[in-house]
């Protein structure tokens, strides 16, 4: 199970690179983008064809994305994942947040073996100061037992 510390490291930064962001904008990816923005969040959106998406700039990949940059979220299949991992390491970004779906056990290993804190398995909505239906299934969650925390 992942550790609240982790949780909280990865939500401590004020930017984060996203990658899954859609030009159409119907995927889970524009719905991340969206609540951590108007969460306060700086994101930088990393799509290889779009230069923006509703409205905010997009960088070709993580190499492009302005340095400082706390943390990357992942919205994109395992097979992404497993590259952009390594290209996360390669910049020094050390935090990463897998949505669902987008793990694989590659990607975790990785991360693990090179000093990178990984969240998987749980939603960023969820955690991060949580609204709506993401606040009501946080909520029961809660109420079984089935929140991170750091107790071994």
């Amino acid at each position: 199970m992942i550790s609240q510390t982790t949780i909280d490291g990865v939500l401590a930064q004020h930017s984060l690179a996203l990658a899954g962001v859609s030009r159409s904008g119907k995927k889970f990816g524009n719905k991340v983008l969206k609540d951590l923005t108007g969460k306060g969040y700086e994101i930088f959106p990393v799509h290889p064809e779009a230069d923006s998406i509703d409205g905010v700039r997009c960088y070709p990949s993580l190499e492009e994305v302005p340095e400082g940059v706390g943390g990357l979220v992942l919205v994109v299949p395992p097979q992404q994942t497993d590259r952009l991992v390594r290209d996360a390491s390669k910049v020094g970004i050390d935090r990463v947040w897998m949505q669902p779906g987008a793990e694989s056990d590659e990607a975790i290993r990785y991360c693990k073996e090179h000093g990178i804190d990984v969240v998987h398995g749980e939603c960023i909505m969820m955690h991060a100061d949580p609204k709506g239906i993401h606040k009501a299934h946080r909520w029961l969650r809660g109420a079984f037992g089935r929140l991170p925390t750091d107790d071994e």
